[in-house]
């Protein structure tokens, strides 16, 4: 790697001390971060995510340099492309496809995949290829490979790793297949949120080896890192998750957005309406709660949709995947919460049955509860792969 690549900057330098003191950045990794920095990868237009603003602005580096490598420097998800490549202007786009992510992200994702000198990665998601830098400057270029689906996405990291000196593998391809030709490898780290964690990943992966991979059901657009270890006779992986994080998803595993319309038919008479006790706080938690986490593990099929708050009342919608069955709660300050329900399916009442559930085993977190991956399917277990179920 290039000897000028370090950028002593105020910024990175509270930057590190902000990750180290919170746990995100360990140690051993600490060289990496002050020998690769990120802006070396960013592209001159980008739009961080603002936190006061809750919004994505654009930044450029030529209009203002200042701005630029502030946002660079902070912890903070920058996204890069928009609308899978679609977008031009510097307005935000719709859909935000390609980003590099929060480096305490990064760093938390880094650490759990324990990788040691001389180790063979697999990375699944070039992005940027700050990722793949990283894992360069610690485990050797010529031993990581890192796939990207998108070939303009693919090329642009291919030319930032090749300007930095880091001379990393850049395969244009589908990374749900993994890269066989590369195999065995010992690390296997996904950098995208996935639904269903391929086989071929594990077969890729050699005996002992660890897969670290965002994954979720298609309940809700959130994810938890799963750290997986492939068993001696490489007939499965398992591991408990690591925390809550939230990535872009895999491209082959994206749901379309529901229809509301495709749904809600008919009239009243077409749906059963109820009451519940359970309040807003208790069924939702924050963003990142481990209720909504365990929910989604238990109510397979379905996807949630939580509306915003308006006038003290706010809808959660629940639609089905392999029918039309539907359910709405409606949290009203003060008040029981009312339902409805149409389908095949009572979803309420699932969902609600599965918050019960979280209740009865003493609320556990995301870190009791993990995912195992066989040739047949995956399944999620709480505490021990003993006790797990298909999802």
């Amino acid at each position: 790697m290039t000897a000028n690549a370090r950028q002593d900057r105020p910024g990175r330098t509270e930057l590190g001390r902000v990750l180290m003191s919170g746990g995100a950045l360990p140690p051993e990794w600490a060289p990496s971060f002050e020998t690769v920095p990120r802006s070396a990868f960013l592209p001159d237009l980008m739009w961080p995510f603002d936190m006061e603003t809750g919004t994505s602005i654009a930044v450029s580096q030529a209009d203002d340099p200042a701005a630029w490598y502030g946002y660079a420097d902070a912890d903070v998800p920058v996204v890069t492309q928009w609308d899978d490549g679609k977008h031009t202007g510097r307005e935000p786009g719709q859909v935000s496809t390609s980003s590099a992510s929060m480096p305490s992200v990064v760093f938390r994702m880094l650490r759990d995949l324990d990788v040691r000198p001389g180790d063979r990665v697999l990375e699944i998601g070039t992005g940027t290829g700050w990722n793949a830098a990283l894992l360069a400057h610690r485990t050797g270029a010529e031993n990581v490979v890192t796939v990207e689906v998108d070939g303009a996405v693919a090329e642009r990291a291919r030319v930032a790793l090749e300007r930095f000196g880091a001379g990393v593998g850049v395969v244009h391809g589908d990374g749900y297949e993994g890269h066989p030709e590369g195999a065995p490898y010992d690390r296997i780290i996904v950098t995208a949120g996935v639904r269903h964690i391929p086989f071929a990943w594990v077969e890729q992966t050699r005996p002992g080896g660890l897969i670290v991979a965002p994954w979720g059901t298609h309940y809700g657009n959130g994810d938890c890192v799963a750290r997986l270890a492939v068993a001696r006779d490489g007939r499965s992986a398992s591991g408990a998750f690591t925390g809550p994080v939230e990535f872009m998803k895999l491209r082959a595993q994206r749901l379309s957005p529901v229809v509301h319309s495709d749904y809600v038919t008919g009239g009243p008479e077409d749906r059963d309406a109820s009451a519940t006790d359970l309040t807003e706080d208790a069924f939702l938690g924050e963003r990142f709660s481990p209720q909504r986490f365990a929910v989604s593990l238990r109510v397979p099929h379905c996807r949630h949709v939580v509306a915003e708050k308006r006038d003290g009342a706010r809808p959660v919608w629940f639609y089905g995947l392999t029918d039309h069955s539907w359910a709405c709660v409606m949290f009203r300050d003060g008040e029981t919460a009312r339902i409805w329900q149409s389908g095949p399916r009572r979803l309420w009442d699932e969902a609600e049955a599965a918050h019960q559930w979280w209740e009865n085993e003493g609320k556990p977190g995301h870190q009791r509860f993990g995912l195992t991956v066989t040739a047949e399917g995956q399944a999620a277990w709480l505490d021990a792969p003993e006790r797990s179920w298909s999802v």
